[in-house]
């Protein structure tokens, strides 16, 4: 099969028909409509609900083959036995599913039987689908939004460079609710549960060529087709960072997975030759992870592995000194040129090695100053770290360091540990796209990958 353009419109989609629409709010089709209405989705919306001739002002359809148009997607939010039933009938102008009822192969034998003849069913009719078993297609480019989690609840990000691909429909909406909460966006997400068809092969071949994707995240609980995976993999790696976490690693994680969308996540071993082999990034956390996302957002992978920080405390310049080493990472002394230059610049009480202590009588000019004396040559990327504390420092200097961190062409992370007062403040960098860290660690986590991005496979 040619797998070049075979998904694409599920990411560009022109129509869609809701299969199970409901006016009450207690139904997951409800909260889907509404937020395809929140997203301000442009194309035509289809109801389809044999009980109902409207639904939000929106004329119902009994069945998806009253529908004239071409559909794109098809959105089943109806149980496990009518998605068959609704298959078995005219629904040849139905391009893609997104089907994202429950009751298939993670329920055991009766329900593998069912998934299997869905597969049948699938193939027959020509229809590409994401799911069953999932929340299905989170899209801030076309402003596509399956998920049926209301946003009370499950936060939206606005749209950003990183797209995440996942089989967990929890893990999808906790990354997409802590990048919301945060300020970090994302392109697109694709939650595919027990991918029936659509996995993480046919997503990152498409993710390559996606101009509106930066980098991708990977979640993985496992693999459909290993060779398939590892080319489609390469491809992807060769035009932008591709981050995995691998899940189910020890005996108790891969019998949660199995039983969750009845994977086999077979030997950990081979998915780490496979990362190392094609270039992918591998992280060993969510925490980690949901790092990567923040960072890959704004930054590029760069060329080496030496980390300036700058510093308005001692004790945490040392933390985060003591983490880069541990990940890897180099803190260099500072030449005697840079030194010399800093001296002219900073007040005689701050120390000029490396991490750069301006010390709690810091000014907010301070911090540009080090920042601008220090030779470029010296580090591959800076760590700033902002405790709010010292009495001379102003909410301004948030302002004076984007600016700089905007011409500076290395990349810039914020570390700003503290509570309400921090976050609030620090609200100046993610308005402009700059990722913030709330521990010495996260910062340092994001540094990692940035710099071990520099190992990807070149074209």
């Amino acid at each position: 099969m040619n797998h070049e353009e075979d998904i694409d419109f599920f990411f560009r989609p022109e129509s869609i028909a809701l299969i199970g629409a409901s006016p009450n709010p207690e139904k997951l089709s409800h909260t889907i409509l509404k937020s395809l209405r929140e997203m301000n989705f442009k194309g035509k919306i289809y109801p389809v609900n044999p009980g109902y001739r409207e639904i939000d002002w929106l004329k119902c359809y009994s069945s998806p083959g009253e529908i004239e148009d071409e559909i794109d997607i098809a959105i089943f939010a109806v149980p496990a036995k009518a998605v068959l039933e609704i298959l078995k009938g005219p629904v040849e102008n139905i391009k893609g599913a997104v089907i994202v009822s429950s009751g298939f192969r993670e329920m055991g034998p009766e329900g593998k039987k069912m998934e299997d003849e869905l597969r049948i069913l699938l193939k027959e009719k020509g229809i590409r689908a994401v799911g069953p078993n999932c929340l299905g297609i989170y899209d801030a480019v076309s402003n596509v939004d399956t998920f049926f989690i209301e946003r009370e609840k499950i936060g939206r990000p606005d749209r950003g460079g990183v797209s995440v691909l996942t089989q967990s429909g929890s893990f999808a909406a906790m990354i997409m609710d802590e990048l919301a909460y945060e300020g970090a966006g994302v392109a697109r997400v694709v939650s595919y549960g027990n991918k029936v068809d659509v996995n993480e092969s046919d997503c990152l071949e498409f993710l390559a060529r996606d101009e509106a994707t930066k980098a991708v995240a990977l979640y993985i609980e496992s693999v459909t087709d290993g060779r398939r995976f590892l080319e489609a993999a390469s491809c992807c790696v060769k035009k932008k960072p591709v981050v995995a976490l691998k899940v189910g690693k020890r005996e108790p994680g891969a019998r949660a997975a199995s039983s969750h969308t009845g994977a086999v996540s077979g030997m950990y071993e081979a998915y780490e030759a496979a990362f190392r082999k094609t270039g992918i990034i591998e992280v060993v956390s969510y925490e980690e992870l949901k790092d990567a996302c923040k960072v890959l957002n704004r930054y590029s992978p760069v060329e080496g592995k030496r980390v300036l920080i700058i510093t308005d405390g001692g004790g945490v310049g040392i933390s985060i000194a003591d983490a880069c080493e541990e990940a890897g990472l180099r803190v260099p002394e500072l030449s005697e040129t840079a030194v010399r230059k800093l001296k002219e610049k900073l007040p005689a009480f701050a120390s000029l090695r490396n991490p750069v202590d301006l010390t709690g009588s810091v000014r907010d000019e301070h911090y540009v100053a080090a920042m601008q004396e220090t030779p470029a040559g010296e580090y591959d990327l800076a760590i700033v770290s902002l405790l709010w504390g010292p009495p001379l420092l102003s909410e301004r200097v948030a302002e004076k360091i984007r600016n700089f961190a905007e011409c500076c062409g290395k990349p810039i992370i914020i570390s700003s540990p503290g509570g309400k007062f921090s976050r609030e403040l620090v609200s100046v960098f993610t308005k402009a796209g700059m990722p913030v860290f709330f521990s010495p660690e996260s910062a340092v986590r994001a540094a990692a990958v940035l710099c071990r991005g520099n190992g990807r496979r070149k074209s």
